[in-house]
């Protein structure tokens, strides 16, 4: 690999798939966007066709080289996740891809397992984490249970991003991070499997070797040449899970380093060099060596602004932002639970729901909006406290993804939590992380420096402290009429 010739990074997200050309001083020469919607067979189902991630990714290749043509001297992937595809021995999926922790079908499994591996604390203290709704051996089990002729048929396991370095190179592998999450498969002390564990979950199934992101695991072969366009030869280096590249595509890996991701979903990374674990967090091994994580995820964020931004037939984005700001902090007496789509941490629980409180015939779209951005920043909050309460020291907090544009979001995140947050100059997500691991380069500083300071409001402090009380008593004084509405919904075949 050289720094001086061009790079591309894809990264296949729950919204889209996108790819980005950066040359060798870590300048964006082009992007290209394929956009795409998941599958919700049954309720708590979330589902995407590995094949399309595949024609996605070919489709940007052509377009970027397209764009500027010249030698691109390597290429990375990085995608959602932990997901699970399954293919038989060719490689091809036998199924539609079972997604990260939005994906709720696994439940019944999740309290086996938890039983039958001695409960969550042995299964922490194995693997870092407790079986959640984002673990990955629960959704095995459930395809054994429920799909046998596909689990009879399967004998490798992908995740977004192993599956386009699979069919660029041929290789199959898994990087160290992805794998932690594989829980409860991976014994996070030795970073390998966990050959009791893993061999009675993946039962048919060879996993894979384990490689760090950044690792070159081949060339592009002639077939996915002739596809791509690439030159075959082309190295193509492992990325990892979209959070984990979005940090590294903003520097935000270092020691003490938060990385606050503002997408479809909302994600943190705490990074650390000792395993600290939490039971309403995941630990994991981090994207390089000799680094772990604590991390934690909202089920939902920006899904909901769009959400509201659909269903009040608003006109765009600017002017919703401009209403909410004359809104004010507290949203003129709304208080909202963002809990549209269950949540992951730190209350894992996939029959959450949605709650509106405050609501009068006085109240307008800005201050729903404003609602639905604070509800959000109440929740970065209490992963925040649950990460130090865990034993993570935060020193700094470095945002990334489209809701850092606009301003207002960001600043009220800030203005909740108190910490001031950092903006670097690109925000572009984590196909630049992807090409980033693809370069030779060793500080994304000199890629991407900081450009942005956005410090904490003094005068809307008290507001939002009050509020926050709030917000930690509305789930446990509703959380039982929203599980009779969920099982209520289940049980019809509704849309949860």
């Amino acid at each position: 690999m050289s720094g001086s010739g061009m790079v591309i990074g894809i990264d296949v997200g729950t919204s889209s798939t996108k790819g980005v050309l950066v040359a060798g001083d870590g300048a964006i020469i082009a992007t290209a966007v394929r956009g795409h919607d998941v599958q919700t067979p049954r309720p708590g189902h979330v589902e995407m066709d590995a094949e399309l991630w595949w024609g996605e990714a070919v489709s940007i290749v052509w377009e970027l080289l397209a764009a500027h043509p010249g030698e691109v001297t390597a290429v990375g992937v990085s995608g959602m996740g932990p997901c699970v595809v399954l293919t038989g021995d060719a490689g091809l999926p036998l199924r539609p891809g079972i997604l990260y922790g939005v994906d709720t079908r696994a439940t019944a499994q999740i309290a086996r397992l938890t039983a039958q591996l001695g409960g969550p604390d042995v299964i922490r203290e194995r693997t870092g984490s407790a079986l959640s709704t984002q673990s990955v051996g629960p959704k095995l089990a459930w395809v054994a249970e429920h799909e046998p002729e596909v689990w009879r048929a399967a004998r490798r396991l992908f995740m977004p991003a192993s599956w386009l370095g699979w069919r660029l190179t041929g290789a199959y592998y898994l990087d160290q991070h992805s794998a932690s999450q594989c829980t409860p498969m991976y014994d996070a002390a030795a970073q390998a499997w966990h050959e009791p564990w893993a061999a009675d979950l993946a039962g048919s199934v060879a996993l894979p070797p384990l490689v760090w992101p950044g690792d070159v695991i081949g060339g592009v072969t002639p077939a996915a040449a002739a596809e791509t366009g690439l030159r075959q030869g082309t190295p193509v280096v492992a990325g990892t899970i979209d959070a984990w590249s979005e940090a590294v595509s903003v520097g935000a890996q270092r020691l003490g380093d938060l990385m606050l991701m503002y997408g479809t979903t909302m994600f943190l990374v705490h990074t650390t060099d000792v395993r600290n674990t939490s039971p309403v967090l995941w630990g994991t091994t981090g994207a390089f060596p000799g680094t772990r994580n604590l991390a934690a995820g909202m089920a939902t964020s920006g899904a909901i602004t769009s959400w509201l931004h659909d269903l009040l037939g608003a006109p765009g984005y600017p002017r919703l932002l401009e209403e909410a700001r004359e809104s004010g902090p507290g949203a003129r007496g709304l208080l909202m639970l963002p809990y549209f789509a269950g949540e992951r941490t730190p209350i894992a629980d996939p029959h959450a729901r949605g709650v509106i409180a405050g609501l009068t015939v006085g109240h307008t779209r800005g201050d729903l909006y404003r609602a639905v951005l604070e509800a959000t920043a109440f929740g970065v909050r209490h992963n925040i406290e649950a990460i130090e309460a865990a034993g993570g020291t935060i020193e700094r907090i470095v945002a990334v993804g489209g809701g850092t544009q606009g301003g207002l979001w960001a600043q009220i995140v800030t203005d909740v939590t108190g910490r001031e947050q950092l903006i670097p100059e690109k925000t572009i997500g984590a196909s630049y992380g992807a090409a980033f691991l693809a370069s030779n380069t060793t500080d994304v500083g000199t890629w991407n420096p900081v450009v942005e300071r956005i410090s904490p409001d003094p005068g809307a402090a008290a507001v939002y402290d009050e509020r926050y009380q709030l917000y930690l008593d509305l789930y446990p004084a509703t959380a039982d009429i929203s599980h009779r509405l969920a099982a209520g919904t289940e049980s019809t075949g509704g849309t949860p």
